[in-house]
């Protein structure tokens, strides 16, 4: 009886010194609280337009817009295939690096679009000057640039690119609604950056900038348009033949200015065109270059206007 009781008590004992002991963590202030806002909070993803746009302009101005991404962003692709060695790149943009172009294009597409507002009111009378189709307001406003009745009246969208006898290199560039608006995208600090210029003025001073001053045609505004009108006609709308027109001998291009700040840009000149998508917009409350059919002109900083 002795043994078998103190055989129980040891195993008592043994079962109490091998029971834990819990022990309770003491609260600590949690210093690496993680930051739910996402990194790029705040940021506008869509174009903004005015209050004083009416409906009809605002269809077509998000159309046109939509446009504008849609031959940016194929540009890009294109580059980003063939690098800088296409027959088309090296038209357009000689022996430049490709990466500048790349990312002017990429600006449109997705940069920020907070710093960029089109408006379709009159506030500087620019738009009473005949065959003005819209302009940077520059000084008076960096971010904005007003849209004209004229354009509306006029551009043509991207679906009829090459149709009606457009060429690229025999008719305006400002003929479709979406490459106008790439243009004057350009002229807004947004998405030219002060950088993106007129180093060229037409087709023949871009081709000629390809050839005797290529490092200014990655960020010269004709350029980038031209190209973006060319690949998409050739790429997407008649595959392989595009519609390029007369290639003219391209001018000789000495003399490059060190900038030209372009105040005004949208000429007013139609023929056909359009295909592309449609980047959403918002609406927001609240002189540039006009052509004939035989002319294209755009007010640079100072206002003096240079006509083509």
């Amino acid at each position: 009886m002795l043994c078998s009781v103190s055989i129980t008590v040891a195993y008592a004992a043994v079962g109490v010194l091998a029971l834990p002991v819990p022990v309770q963590a003491r609260a600590e202030p949690d210093d690496h609280a993680h930051d739910t806002t996402a990194w790029d909070d705040g940021a506008t993803k869509d174009f903004l337009i005015h209050e004083s746009c009416n409906s009809t302009e605002i269809i077509q101005l998000r159309k046109g817009l939509a446009d504008a991404v849609t031959l940016a962003d194929h540009a890009k692709q294109h580059i980003l295939r063939f690098g800088n060695s296409s027959e088309h790149y090296r038209k357009y943009f000689g022996d430049s690096p490709s990466g500048e172009a790349i990312g002017y294009y990429e600006k449109v597409i997705n940069g920020d679009k907070g710093n960029a507002l089109f408006r379709c009111d009159n506030p500087d009378g620019n738009c009473n000057q005949p065959k003005w189709g819209g302009h940077w307001r520059g000084e008076n406003a960096t971010n904005e640039t007003v849209i004209c009745p004229l354009s509306y009246e006029t551009r043509q969208p991207l679906e009829r690119l090459c149709a009606m006898g457009y060429t690229v290199a025999e008719s305006e560039s400002n003929t479709y609604f979406g490459s106008a608006l790439l243009h004057c995208l350009y002229h807004m600090p947004a998405f030219g950056e002060d950088h993106v210029e007129h180093f060229a003025e037409d087709y023949a001073g871009a081709l000629g900038l390809a050839k005797t001053n290529s490092s200014y045609t990655t960020h010269d505004s004709d350029t980038l348009q031209y190209f973006a009108l060319d690949v998409y006609a050739y790429d997407i709308v008649v595959p392989g033949v595009g519609c390029p027109g007369r290639v003219v001998e391209a001018a000789s291009l000495e003399e490059i200015p060190t900038s030209s700040a372009v105040t005004t840009h949208m000429s007013a000149q139609p023929p056909p065109s359009s295909t592309a998508e449609t980047p959403t917009s918002t609406i927001v409350g609240a002189a540039n270059e006009v052509p004939s059919a035989s002319q294209n002109c755009h007010a640079h900083a100072g206002g003096e206007l240079h006509c083509v």
